[in-house]
Protein backbone atom coordinates (compact mmCIF):
# COMPACT_ATOMS: atom_id res chain seq x y z
CA UNK A 1 0.00 0.00 0.00
CA UNK A 2 1.16 3.52 -0.79
CA UNK A 3 1.58 6.17 1.94
CA UNK A 4 -1.52 7.97 0.65
CA UNK A 5 -3.59 4.80 0.89
CA UNK A 6 -2.45 4.29 4.47
CA UNK A 7 -3.59 7.82 5.36
CA UNK A 8 -6.97 7.14 3.71
CA UNK A 9 -7.25 3.93 5.72
CA UNK A 10 -6.44 5.73 8.97
CA UNK A 11 -9.06 8.42 8.32
CA UNK A 12 -11.68 5.77 7.51
CA UNK A 13 -10.82 3.72 10.58
CA UNK A 14 -10.94 6.74 12.90
CA UNK A 15 -14.25 8.01 11.51
CA UNK A 16 -16.16 4.91 12.64
CA UNK A 17 -15.74 5.21 16.45
CA UNK A 18 -15.91 9.01 16.19
CA UNK A 19 -19.28 8.68 14.46
CA UNK A 20 -20.85 6.97 17.46
CA UNK A 21 -19.75 9.90 19.66
CA UNK A 22 -21.57 12.36 17.39
CA UNK A 23 -24.89 10.69 18.27
CA UNK A 24 -24.63 12.24 21.75
CA UNK A 25 -24.36 15.84 20.47
CA UNK A 26 -27.08 18.44 20.04
CA UNK A 27 -27.75 19.67 16.46
CA UNK A 28 -25.78 22.91 16.77
CA UNK A 29 -22.82 21.26 18.51
CA UNK A 30 -22.92 18.38 16.03
CA UNK A 31 -22.77 20.81 13.11
CA UNK A 32 -19.86 22.77 14.58
CA UNK A 33 -17.91 19.69 15.63
CA UNK A 34 -18.38 18.01 12.22
CA UNK A 35 -17.17 21.20 10.51
CA UNK A 36 -14.17 21.56 12.81
CA UNK A 37 -13.13 17.94 12.35
CA UNK A 38 -13.58 18.21 8.58
CA UNK A 39 -11.43 21.33 8.44
CA UNK A 40 -8.72 19.65 10.53
CA UNK A 41 -8.67 16.68 8.14
CA UNK A 42 -8.64 18.97 5.09
CA UNK A 43 -5.90 21.30 6.29
CA UNK A 44 -3.76 18.42 7.62
CA UNK A 45 -3.88 16.52 4.32
CA UNK A 46 -4.12 19.38 1.82
CA UNK A 47 -2.29 22.30 3.43
CA UNK A 48 -2.35 25.40 1.23
CA UNK A 49 -4.45 23.52 -1.34
CA UNK A 50 -7.40 23.88 1.03
CA UNK A 51 -7.89 27.27 -0.63
CA UNK A 52 -9.08 25.50 -3.80
CA UNK A 53 -12.03 23.95 -2.04
CA UNK A 54 -12.78 27.20 -0.20
CA UNK A 55 -12.89 29.13 -3.49
CA UNK A 56 -15.29 26.55 -4.90
CA UNK A 57 -17.61 26.87 -1.90
CA UNK A 58 -17.59 30.69 -1.80
CA UNK A 59 -18.11 30.91 -5.56
CA UNK A 60 -21.12 28.61 -5.41
CA UNK A 61 -22.62 30.53 -2.50
CA UNK A 62 -22.29 33.79 -4.48
CA UNK A 63 -23.93 32.19 -7.51
CA UNK A 64 -26.89 31.08 -5.39
CA UNK A 65 -27.27 34.47 -3.71
CA UNK A 66 -27.04 36.46 -6.94
CA UNK A 67 -29.14 34.30 -9.27
CA UNK A 68 -30.93 31.35 -7.69
CA UNK A 69 -33.10 30.86 -10.80
CA UNK A 70 -30.11 29.85 -12.93
CA UNK A 71 -28.02 28.56 -10.03
CA UNK A 72 -27.99 24.89 -11.20
CA UNK A 73 -26.43 25.63 -14.60
CA UNK A 74 -24.21 28.42 -13.29
CA UNK A 75 -22.92 26.31 -10.40
CA UNK A 76 -22.22 23.42 -12.78
CA UNK A 77 -20.27 25.77 -15.04
CA UNK A 78 -18.42 27.36 -12.11
CA UNK A 79 -17.41 24.14 -10.37
CA UNK A 80 -16.42 22.36 -13.58
CA UNK A 81 -14.37 25.31 -14.79
CA UNK A 82 -12.67 25.47 -11.42
CA UNK A 83 -11.92 21.76 -11.73
CA UNK A 84 -10.06 22.59 -14.94
CA UNK A 85 -8.07 25.35 -13.21
CA UNK A 86 -7.43 23.03 -10.27
CA UNK A 87 -5.98 20.34 -12.53
CA UNK A 88 -3.92 22.81 -14.56
CA UNK A 89 -2.63 24.67 -11.49
CA UNK A 90 1.01 24.07 -12.44
CA UNK A 91 0.43 25.95 -15.73
CA UNK A 92 -0.15 29.07 -13.63
CA UNK A 93 2.95 28.57 -11.51
CA UNK A 94 1.02 27.09 -8.60
CA UNK A 95 2.05 23.91 -6.76
CA UNK A 96 0.45 20.67 -7.90
CA UNK A 97 -2.51 19.72 -5.64
CA UNK A 98 -2.20 16.61 -3.47
CA UNK A 99 -4.31 13.47 -4.13
CA UNK A 100 -6.24 14.33 -0.95
CA UNK A 101 -7.09 17.78 -2.31
CA UNK A 102 -8.26 16.14 -5.53
CA UNK A 103 -10.54 13.73 -3.66
CA UNK A 104 -12.09 16.56 -1.64
CA UNK A 105 -12.51 18.71 -4.76
CA UNK A 106 -14.33 15.93 -6.61
CA UNK A 107 -16.89 15.36 -3.86
CA UNK A 108 -17.27 19.09 -3.24
CA UNK A 109 -18.14 19.61 -6.90
CA UNK A 110 -21.02 17.14 -6.57
CA UNK A 111 -22.21 18.77 -3.35
CA UNK A 112 -22.20 22.32 -4.72
CA UNK A 113 -24.13 21.46 -7.89
CA UNK A 114 -26.67 19.50 -5.85
CA UNK A 115 -26.99 22.36 -3.36
CA UNK A 116 -27.73 24.84 -6.15
CA UNK A 117 -30.46 22.56 -7.48
CA UNK A 118 -31.97 22.13 -4.01
CA UNK A 119 -32.04 25.89 -3.40
CA UNK A 120 -33.69 26.49 -6.77
CA UNK A 121 -36.33 23.85 -5.96
CA UNK A 122 -36.93 25.52 -2.60
CA UNK A 123 -37.64 28.91 -4.19
CA UNK A 124 -39.83 27.44 -6.92
CA UNK A 125 -41.92 25.53 -4.38
CA UNK A 126 -42.17 28.64 -2.24
CA UNK A 127 -43.57 30.53 -5.22
CA UNK A 128 -46.12 27.79 -5.81
CA UNK A 129 -47.27 28.03 -2.21
CA UNK A 130 -47.78 31.78 -2.53
CA UNK A 131 -49.68 31.53 -5.81
CA UNK A 132 -51.90 28.61 -4.78
CA UNK A 133 -52.19 29.43 -1.06
CA UNK A 134 -51.49 25.74 -0.32
CA UNK A 135 -48.36 23.94 0.63
CA UNK A 136 -46.90 22.06 -2.32
CA UNK A 137 -46.16 18.38 -1.66
CA UNK A 138 -42.38 18.06 -1.76
CA UNK A 139 -40.38 15.01 -0.76
CA UNK A 140 -37.59 16.15 1.58
CA UNK A 141 -37.46 19.72 0.24
CA UNK A 142 -35.52 22.48 2.00
CA UNK A 143 -37.39 24.56 4.57
CA UNK A 144 -35.10 27.57 4.18
CA UNK A 145 -32.21 28.83 2.10
CA UNK A 146 -28.92 27.88 3.80
CA UNK A 147 -26.68 30.61 5.19
CA UNK A 148 -22.99 30.90 4.34
CA UNK A 149 -22.12 29.13 7.58
CA UNK A 150 -24.49 26.28 6.73
CA UNK A 151 -23.00 25.94 3.26
CA UNK A 152 -19.45 25.81 4.64
CA UNK A 153 -20.48 23.36 7.36
CA UNK A 154 -22.09 21.07 4.78
CA UNK A 155 -19.09 21.34 2.47
CA UNK A 156 -16.52 20.44 5.11
CA UNK A 157 -18.56 17.97 7.16
CA UNK A 158 -16.05 15.30 8.14
CA UNK A 159 -18.32 12.39 7.15
CA UNK A 160 -17.04 11.08 3.81
CA UNK A 161 -15.16 14.29 3.14
CA UNK A 162 -12.63 12.60 0.83
CA UNK A 163 -13.95 9.06 0.48
CA UNK A 164 -17.64 9.65 -0.13
CA UNK A 165 -20.41 8.76 -0.34
CA UNK A 166 -22.06 11.84 -1.81
CA UNK A 167 -25.13 13.05 0.08
CA UNK A 168 -27.49 15.96 -0.52
CA UNK A 169 -27.75 19.04 1.70
CA UNK A 170 -31.20 17.88 2.83
CA UNK A 171 -29.72 14.58 3.99
CA UNK A 172 -27.15 16.56 5.97
CA UNK A 173 -29.89 18.71 7.56
CA UNK A 174 -31.93 15.63 8.45
CA UNK A 175 -28.84 14.18 10.14
CA UNK A 176 -28.36 17.31 12.25
CA UNK A 177 -32.01 17.40 13.29
CA UNK A 178 -32.50 13.73 14.17
CA UNK A 179 -34.81 13.77 17.25
CA UNK A 180 -33.33 10.70 18.96
CA UNK A 181 -30.11 9.55 17.23
CA UNK A 182 -29.18 7.18 20.06
CA UNK A 183 -32.29 5.10 19.38
CA UNK A 184 -31.40 4.59 15.70
CA UNK A 185 -29.61 1.39 14.62
CA UNK A 186 -25.85 1.66 14.51
CA UNK A 187 -23.63 -1.16 15.72
CA UNK A 188 -25.36 -4.04 13.92
CA UNK A 189 -25.55 -2.44 10.44
CA UNK A 190 -22.05 -1.03 10.89
CA UNK A 191 -20.62 -4.48 11.62
CA UNK A 192 -22.49 -5.95 8.64
CA UNK A 193 -20.83 -3.39 6.38
CA UNK A 194 -17.40 -4.05 7.90
CA UNK A 195 -17.46 -7.84 7.95
CA UNK A 196 -16.15 -8.38 4.42
CA UNK A 197 -13.48 -5.66 4.46
CA UNK A 198 -10.70 -7.99 5.79
CA UNK A 199 -11.47 -10.38 2.91
CA UNK A 200 -11.48 -7.61 0.32
CA UNK A 201 -8.29 -6.13 1.77
CA UNK A 202 -6.44 -9.46 1.80
CA UNK A 203 -7.47 -10.20 -1.78
CA UNK A 204 -6.42 -6.70 -2.86
CA UNK A 205 -2.94 -7.01 -1.36
CA UNK A 206 -2.27 -10.58 -2.51
CA UNK A 207 -3.53 -10.32 -6.11
CA UNK A 208 -1.95 -6.89 -6.57
CA UNK A 209 1.38 -8.39 -5.50
CA UNK A 210 1.14 -11.16 -8.10
CA UNK A 211 -0.24 -8.97 -10.90
CA UNK A 212 1.27 -5.47 -10.50
CA UNK A 213 -0.10 -2.86 -12.87
CA UNK A 214 3.38 -1.55 -13.69
CA UNK A 215 4.22 -4.81 -15.50
CA UNK A 216 1.71 -3.96 -18.26
CA UNK A 217 3.82 -0.94 -19.26
CA UNK A 218 6.94 -3.01 -19.91
CA UNK A 219 8.04 -4.50 -23.26
CA UNK A 220 8.53 -7.82 -21.50
CA UNK A 221 4.76 -8.00 -21.05
CA UNK A 222 4.26 -8.42 -24.79
CA UNK A 223 6.46 -11.53 -24.81
CA UNK A 224 3.76 -13.45 -22.91
CA UNK A 225 1.16 -15.41 -24.85
CA UNK A 226 -2.19 -13.87 -25.78
CA UNK A 227 -4.23 -15.64 -23.11
CA UNK A 228 -1.91 -14.41 -20.34
CA UNK A 229 -2.14 -10.85 -21.63
CA UNK A 230 -5.92 -11.18 -21.84
CA UNK A 231 -6.18 -12.62 -18.33
CA UNK A 232 -4.05 -9.80 -16.91
CA UNK A 233 -6.90 -7.31 -17.30
CA UNK A 234 -9.17 -9.68 -15.37
CA UNK A 235 -6.70 -9.65 -12.47
CA UNK A 236 -6.23 -5.86 -12.64
CA UNK A 237 -9.97 -5.20 -12.51
CA UNK A 238 -10.29 -7.67 -9.64
CA UNK A 239 -7.66 -5.70 -7.69
CA UNK A 240 -9.45 -2.46 -8.62
CA UNK A 241 -12.77 -3.78 -7.32
CA UNK A 242 -11.32 -5.13 -4.07
CA UNK A 243 -9.67 -1.76 -3.41
CA UNK A 244 -12.89 0.19 -3.82
CA UNK A 245 -15.06 -2.42 -2.12
CA UNK A 246 -12.85 -2.01 0.95
CA UNK A 247 -12.80 1.79 0.80
CA UNK A 248 -16.50 2.31 0.14
CA UNK A 249 -17.71 -0.26 2.66
CA UNK A 250 -15.52 1.47 5.24
CA UNK A 251 -16.86 4.89 4.23
CA UNK A 252 -20.44 3.63 4.53
CA UNK A 253 -19.63 2.27 7.99
CA UNK A 254 -18.46 5.75 9.00
CA UNK A 255 -21.80 7.20 7.89
CA UNK A 256 -23.73 4.46 9.67
CA UNK A 257 -21.91 4.96 12.95
CA UNK A 258 -22.78 8.68 12.87
CA UNK A 259 -26.38 7.94 11.86
CA UNK A 260 -26.10 9.87 8.57
CA UNK A 261 -28.62 8.74 5.97
CA UNK A 262 -30.73 6.73 8.40
CA UNK A 263 -34.39 6.75 7.32
CA UNK A 264 -37.42 4.49 7.85
CA UNK A 265 -37.65 1.70 5.32
CA UNK A 266 -41.12 2.94 4.41
CA UNK A 267 -39.57 6.12 2.99
CA UNK A 268 -38.14 4.03 0.12
CA UNK A 269 -34.80 5.82 0.15
CA UNK A 270 -32.44 5.67 -2.82
CA UNK A 271 -28.63 6.05 -2.84
CA UNK A 272 -27.74 9.72 -3.04
CA UNK A 273 -31.35 10.90 -3.20
CA UNK A 274 -32.71 9.96 0.22
CA UNK A 275 -36.45 9.34 0.83
CA UNK A 276 -38.65 9.17 -2.27
CA UNK A 277 -42.07 9.10 -0.57
CA UNK A 278 -43.63 10.76 2.45
CA UNK A 279 -43.75 8.22 5.25
CA UNK A 280 -45.53 9.01 8.50
CA UNK A 281 -45.99 5.86 10.60
CA UNK A 282 -48.68 5.77 13.27
CA UNK A 283 -47.51 6.60 16.80
CA UNK A 284 -46.46 3.49 18.66
CA UNK A 285 -45.78 1.57 15.45
CA UNK A 286 -42.41 -0.16 15.35
CA UNK A 287 -40.28 1.38 12.61
CA UNK A 288 -37.49 -0.38 10.72
CA UNK A 289 -34.65 1.75 9.40
CA UNK A 290 -32.09 1.45 6.61
CA UNK A 291 -29.05 3.33 5.29
CA UNK A 292 -29.77 3.06 1.57
CA UNK A 293 -29.32 6.82 1.19
CA UNK A 294 -25.57 6.51 1.73
CA UNK A 295 -25.10 3.11 0.07
CA UNK A 296 -22.34 3.56 -2.48
CA UNK A 297 -21.61 0.01 -3.56
CA UNK A 298 -23.54 -3.22 -4.03
CA UNK A 299 -20.67 -5.69 -4.24
CA UNK A 300 -22.73 -8.75 -5.16
CA UNK A 301 -24.75 -7.13 -7.95
CA UNK A 302 -21.68 -5.33 -9.29
CA UNK A 303 -20.12 -8.73 -9.91
CA UNK A 304 -23.17 -10.75 -10.90
CA UNK A 305 -25.63 -8.46 -12.67
CA UNK A 306 -25.96 -9.38 -16.34
CA UNK A 307 -25.87 -6.11 -18.26
CA UNK A 308 -23.26 -3.40 -18.72
CA UNK A 309 -25.88 -0.71 -18.05
CA UNK A 310 -26.89 -2.41 -14.81
CA UNK A 311 -23.29 -2.71 -13.67
CA UNK A 312 -23.08 1.08 -13.49
CA UNK A 313 -26.10 1.23 -11.19
CA UNK A 314 -24.39 -0.79 -8.47
CA UNK A 315 -20.99 0.92 -8.67
CA UNK A 316 -20.39 4.31 -6.99
CA UNK A 317 -24.15 4.45 -6.58
CA UNK A 318 -24.50 7.93 -5.08
CA UNK A 319 -22.43 9.46 -7.88
CA UNK A 320 -24.46 7.52 -10.45
CA UNK A 321 -27.60 9.08 -8.97
CA UNK A 322 -26.01 12.53 -9.26
CA UNK A 323 -25.14 11.93 -12.92
CA UNK A 324 -28.58 10.53 -13.71
CA UNK A 325 -30.39 13.33 -11.89
CA UNK A 326 -28.35 16.40 -12.88
CA UNK A 327 -26.49 15.52 -16.09
CA UNK A 328 -28.45 12.92 -18.08
CA UNK A 329 -31.79 14.84 -18.18
CA UNK A 330 -30.03 18.04 -19.32
CA UNK A 331 -27.99 16.43 -22.11
CA UNK A 332 -28.21 18.33 -25.44
CA UNK A 333 -29.49 15.17 -27.16
CA UNK A 334 -32.69 13.14 -27.07
CA UNK A 335 -31.49 9.74 -28.28
CA UNK A 336 -30.63 7.37 -25.42
CA UNK A 337 -27.24 6.38 -26.86
CA UNK A 338 -26.19 10.02 -27.33
CA UNK A 339 -27.43 10.96 -23.86
CA UNK A 340 -25.51 8.04 -22.37
CA UNK A 341 -22.40 9.12 -24.28
CA UNK A 342 -22.78 12.70 -23.04
CA UNK A 343 -23.18 11.51 -19.45
CA UNK A 344 -20.10 9.31 -19.74
CA UNK A 345 -18.14 12.24 -21.19
CA UNK A 346 -19.09 14.43 -18.22
CA UNK A 347 -18.21 11.58 -15.85
CA UNK A 348 -14.81 11.21 -17.49
CA UNK A 349 -14.15 14.95 -17.15
CA UNK A 350 -15.20 14.87 -13.50
CA UNK A 351 -12.70 12.08 -12.84
CA UNK A 352 -9.82 13.94 -14.50
CA UNK A 353 -8.10 15.01 -17.71
CA UNK A 354 -6.23 11.76 -18.37
CA UNK A 355 -7.04 10.31 -21.78
CA UNK A 356 -7.55 6.85 -20.30
CA UNK A 357 -10.71 8.04 -18.56
CA UNK A 358 -12.24 9.16 -21.85
CA UNK A 359 -11.21 6.05 -23.74
CA UNK A 360 -12.82 3.91 -21.04
CA UNK A 361 -16.00 5.85 -20.36
CA UNK A 362 -16.76 6.43 -24.04
CA UNK A 363 -16.51 2.68 -24.65
CA UNK A 364 -19.52 2.14 -22.38
CA UNK A 365 -22.13 3.50 -24.86
CA UNK A 366 -20.70 1.19 -27.53
CA UNK A 367 -21.08 -1.80 -25.21
CA UNK A 368 -24.62 -0.76 -24.27
CA UNK A 369 -25.53 -0.45 -27.95
CA UNK A 370 -24.09 -3.93 -28.58
CA UNK A 371 -26.01 -5.59 -25.76
CA UNK A 372 -29.22 -3.80 -26.76
CA UNK A 373 -28.87 -5.00 -30.35
CA UNK A 374 -28.25 -8.61 -29.30
CA UNK A 375 -31.10 -8.62 -26.80
CA UNK A 376 -33.58 -7.39 -29.40
CA UNK A 377 -32.41 -9.61 -32.26
CA UNK A 378 -31.21 -12.80 -30.53
CA UNK A 379 -32.48 -13.14 -26.96
CA UNK A 380 -36.03 -12.18 -27.89
CA UNK A 381 -36.18 -15.16 -30.27
CA UNK A 382 -34.98 -17.75 -27.74
CA UNK A 383 -36.96 -19.91 -25.37
CA UNK A 384 -36.46 -19.95 -21.58
CA UNK A 385 -33.49 -22.36 -21.70
CA UNK A 386 -31.87 -20.42 -24.54
CA UNK A 387 -32.35 -17.12 -22.75
CA UNK A 388 -30.70 -18.55 -19.65
CA UNK A 389 -27.63 -19.55 -21.69
CA UNK A 390 -27.69 -16.16 -23.42
CA UNK A 391 -27.68 -14.39 -20.04
CA UNK A 392 -24.67 -16.37 -18.81
CA UNK A 393 -22.74 -15.51 -21.98
CA UNK A 394 -23.91 -11.91 -21.63
CA UNK A 395 -22.66 -11.78 -18.03
CA UNK A 396 -19.25 -13.19 -19.04
CA UNK A 397 -18.87 -10.59 -21.79
CA UNK A 398 -20.08 -7.84 -19.43
CA UNK A 399 -17.33 -8.65 -16.97
CA UNK A 400 -14.72 -8.78 -19.75
CA UNK A 401 -15.95 -5.41 -21.01
CA UNK A 402 -15.42 -3.88 -17.57
CA UNK A 403 -12.02 -5.59 -17.29
CA UNK A 404 -11.11 -4.03 -20.63
CA UNK A 405 -12.34 -0.54 -19.74
CA UNK A 406 -10.68 -0.65 -16.33
CA UNK A 407 -7.27 -0.74 -18.03
CA UNK A 408 -7.81 2.75 -19.41
CA UNK A 409 -9.01 3.91 -16.02
CA UNK A 410 -5.85 2.74 -14.20
CA UNK A 411 -3.22 3.20 -16.91
CA UNK A 412 -4.45 6.78 -17.48
CA UNK A 413 -2.22 7.64 -20.47
CA UNK A 414 -3.61 7.16 -23.98
CA UNK A 415 -0.36 5.51 -25.11
CA UNK A 416 -0.37 3.00 -22.25
CA UNK A 417 -4.07 2.22 -22.70
CA UNK A 418 -3.80 1.69 -26.46
CA UNK A 419 -0.58 -0.26 -25.94
CA UNK A 420 -2.45 -2.74 -23.78
CA UNK A 421 -5.66 -2.84 -25.85
CA UNK A 422 -3.63 -3.46 -29.00
CA UNK A 423 -1.80 -6.33 -27.24
CA UNK A 424 -5.16 -8.15 -27.04
CA UNK A 425 -6.20 -6.88 -30.51
CA UNK A 426 -8.93 -4.50 -29.27
CA UNK A 427 -11.03 -7.59 -28.67
CA UNK A 428 -13.90 -5.92 -26.77
CA UNK A 429 -14.28 -3.17 -29.36
CA UNK A 430 -14.37 -5.78 -32.10
CA UNK A 431 -16.92 -7.95 -30.29
CA UNK A 432 -19.13 -4.91 -29.65
CA UNK A 433 -19.05 -3.83 -33.31
CA UNK A 434 -19.74 -7.40 -34.49
CA UNK A 435 -22.70 -7.67 -32.07
CA UNK A 436 -24.16 -4.41 -33.36
CA UNK A 437 -23.69 -5.61 -36.95
CA UNK A 438 -25.28 -9.00 -36.25
CA UNK A 439 -28.14 -7.29 -34.47
CA UNK A 440 -28.80 -5.00 -37.43
CA UNK A 441 -28.66 -7.89 -39.91
CA UNK A 442 -31.02 -10.05 -37.89
CA UNK A 443 -33.29 -7.08 -37.31
CA UNK A 444 -33.43 -6.53 -41.06
CA UNK A 445 -34.16 -10.21 -41.61
CA UNK A 446 -36.97 -10.07 -39.08
CA UNK A 447 -38.47 -7.10 -40.90
CA UNK A 448 -38.32 -8.97 -44.21
CA UNK A 449 -40.03 -11.96 -42.59
CA UNK A 450 -42.84 -9.73 -41.35
CA UNK A 451 -43.10 -8.07 -44.78
CA UNK A 452 -43.23 -11.41 -46.58
CA UNK A 453 -45.76 -12.69 -44.07
CA UNK A 454 -47.90 -9.60 -44.59
CA UNK A 455 -47.73 -9.94 -48.38
CA UNK A 456 -48.63 -13.62 -48.10
CA UNK A 457 -51.66 -12.79 -46.00
CA UNK A 458 -52.76 -10.17 -48.57
CA UNK A 459 -52.47 -12.72 -51.39
CA UNK A 460 -54.54 -15.22 -49.44
CA UNK A 461 -57.24 -12.60 -48.88
CA UNK A 462 -57.21 -11.68 -52.59
CA UNK A 463 -57.45 -15.33 -53.63
CA UNK A 464 -60.36 -15.93 -51.25
CA UNK A 465 -62.25 -12.96 -52.72
CA UNK A 466 -61.59 -14.17 -56.26
CA UNK A 467 -62.95 -17.60 -55.43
Amino acid sequence: MSPDEIVYLQILAASIPVGFLFRYLSPSVKQGAALLLGLIITIATCGIHTLHSLCTVLGTWLVIKINWKNAPSLSLGWTFLYLLFFRLATWFGLPSPTPFANAIQLLLTLKMVSLANEVQSYHLEKKKEVSSFTKSPVIRGLSHEPSLYNVIAYSYCYVGIMTGPFFRYQTYVDWLQQPSPLSLPGIAPCLRRLQMIPVYGALFVSVNYVFPLSYVRTEEFLENNYFYRFFYMVAVFFVFRMRFYSAWCGAEAGCISAGLGCYPQGALSKPGAGPTVNYNPDPGTEVDYDFKTIQNIDCYNTDFCVKVRHGMRYWNMTVQWWLHHYIYPNAPFRAYALRAGWTMLISAYWHGLHAGYYLSFLTIPLCIAAETAMEASVRARLGPAGQNIFDWVHWFLKMRAYDYMCMGFVLLKASDTIHYWSSIYFIIHIIAVVCIGVGQIMKGGKRRERKDQGEGEKKDVTREKAE
